[in-house]
């Protein structure tokens, strides 16, 4: 199996928190779907179908943020301790980064230094 194919597993922890997102995207839309056939229908339905919904969309950007939260965290522990974090940048592990070379002298004459007066 080429490592192209291969595809990464998600951790149980994200997956887990993957299919409560999934279930409450699920209960908000039924809850739109309730709330516009109650207004349809011109039902007393609309109004508890209408804060079902609000609930949901809160539940879905919840779950979201729980997704983004448990990825971070399933990456920092697959990572390790004492590791390059993503934000060090693109560098090959392994691989020393070189020390900064210092600047050569500028071109021409050596700048004049002031003269300071005696007593």
């Amino acid at each position: 199996m080429s490592s192209a194919r291969r595809r990464r597993r998600l951790p149980d922890e994200v997956r887990a928190a993957v299919v409560r997102a999934v279930l409450c995207l699920a209960f908000t839309l039924v809850g739109l779907l309730v709330a516009t056939l109650a207004s349809y229908a011109d039902s007393w339905l609309m109004t508890p179908a209408l804060m079902a919904m609000g609930l949901g969309v809160f539940g879905t950007m919840w779950c979201l943020l729980e997704i983004m939260i448990s990825r971070q965290v399933a990456a920092q522990r697959m990572r390790g301790p004492g590791q390059a974090t993503p934000m060090a940048g693109s560098r090959e592990p392994g691989r020393p980064r070189p020390f900064p070379q210092p600047a050569p002298p500028p071109a021409g004459p050596a700048p004049r230094q002031p003269r300071v007066p005696t007593a």
